[in-house]
């Protein structure tokens, strides 16, 4: 600090000391105008779409990428603790071609999915102990290293519950849940400090409560930068539901609801700015001895119609089909007299329906399962014109 007598002489020090600091107060409004127009580019819905390698090579040709902010890729594989490439030939030219989308979409962010329905059955015992849980995480981010990808999702179905058959779980799966994100997230945060670049976790969940009594996901979701709620596929025994409602009417017992999942996760403490909602772009066929009013009946069988494009040109109001549309569950059905098929399903109304209820609940995005379902585009686009309003 100098005194009143010695200011003349570092007046020139001075102009020069205001000048800099005219400098850095401009840099700085420009620091924040940055961080501003950053912040509200972060809070843009995300659209997260589940591309599946598992089906061999991928057409990148067919994928819309500017209207995708994420691309899951399904499935990696848990074997002897680890995750695997179970075609690495395929895998690693399916890597290359996607990457080839961020020249379209440079914000495009490309994760490796870990599980899924067929191949969680090694998850309990990859995140057994601390060492094994280790291992395991190192192997999962390796591959995004080695590849160059942005992150992991995570979907085991389902830790302290059965899956498939022949899944092996466990009571410590509530605890070693959690402890396996934590885990994942320190591999991560190496890789970032590494190569300077912020690398994401995700992971998949059922879309049914009870998921929420065998996890910790108030914990668990610290480690995570979205939690994606397969909010579909939500029949439960013999009766014949909408397997993907937005709200659940009075009607029948057993149907769960979208609304249902996003209040049950947000009680057990995940913010809703990291939950994601489940948009499936396929269908579930049902069949009943003597169609009787349809919904709400016992079912003989039921079978998984792939996909929206199919069902849309081949199905609605053809075939022996009609549409109906629940104005309660906010999705539509179709109806078939002769043979005694119910069709449940989403379609550009439906999901229009939960891109408004994502927005007014501030929500993270939508993601939806599987890209090729809908090769026409006809949900893609409705998701992407009801999110941009």
């Amino acid at each position: 600090m100098y005194t009143f007598k010695k200011r003349t002489k570092f007046l020139p020090s001075l102009s020069c000391l205001l000048a800099t600091t005219f400098i850095l107060a401009l840099n700085g409004c420009k620091s924040e105008e940055k961080k501003e127009a950053e912040t509200e580019a972060g809070t843009k819905p995300v659209v997260i779409g589940y591309v599946g390698g598992f089906k061999g090579l991928v057409n990148t040709e067919e994928i819309e990428a500017k209207k995708l902010t994420h691309i899951n890729y399904a499935f990696v594989n848990v074997q002897d603790g680890k995750a695997f490439l179970t075609n690495e030939k395929t895998d690693s030219t399916n890597f290359r071609k996607l990457k080839l989308l961020k020249e379209v979409n440079p914000d495009l962010k490309i994760l490796i999915s870990l599980g899924g329905w067929a191949w969680s059955e090694n998850f309990s015992d990859a995140v057994l102990t601390d060492a094994s849980r280790k291992i395991f995480a190192k192997s999962s981010v390796d591959i995004i290293k080695k590849y160059d990808l942005d992150g992991v999702d995570i979907d085991w179905e389902y830790p302290g519950m059965a899956g498939e058959e022949g899944n092996v779980y466990r009571p410590e799966d509530k605890q070693n849940f959690t402890l396996m994100f934590q885990a994942i997230r320190n591999e991560l945060d190496l890789l970032e400090e590494e190569i300077g670049k912020k690398k994401l976790l995700t992971t998949a969940v059922p879309g049914f409560a009870s998921f929420l009594g065998v996890t910790e996901m108030g914990k668990a979701q610290q480690y995570l930068d979205y939690v994606n709620l397969m909010t579909y596929d939500l029949f439960q025994g013999d009766t014949v539901v909408h397997h993907a409602s937005l709200y659940a009417t009075d009607k029948y017992k057993t149907e769960k609801s979208a609304d249902d999942a996003v209040k049950a996760y947000t009680a057990a403490g995940v913010p809703v700015e990291k939950l994601v909602m489940g948009l499936p772009f396929y269908g579930r066929m049902f069949k009943v001895a003597k169609l009787e009013g349809g919904l709400g009946q016992k079912q003989t069988s039921q079978e998984y119609i792939d996909g929206y494009t199919y069902i849309k040109d081949s199905l609605v109001n053809k075939k022996g089909f009609k549409e109906y549309r629940d104005e309660v569950s906010k999705v539509p059905y179709l109806l078939n007299a002769s043979t005694g098929e119910i069709l449940s399903y989403e379609d550009e109304t439906s999901v229009s329906e939960k891109c408004k209820y994502v927005l007014d609940k501030k929500m993270a995005g939508v993601m939806f399962w599987e890209y090729t379902s809908d090769p026409k585009s006809y949900l893609l686009n409705a998701v992407d014109k009801a999110l941009k309003k």
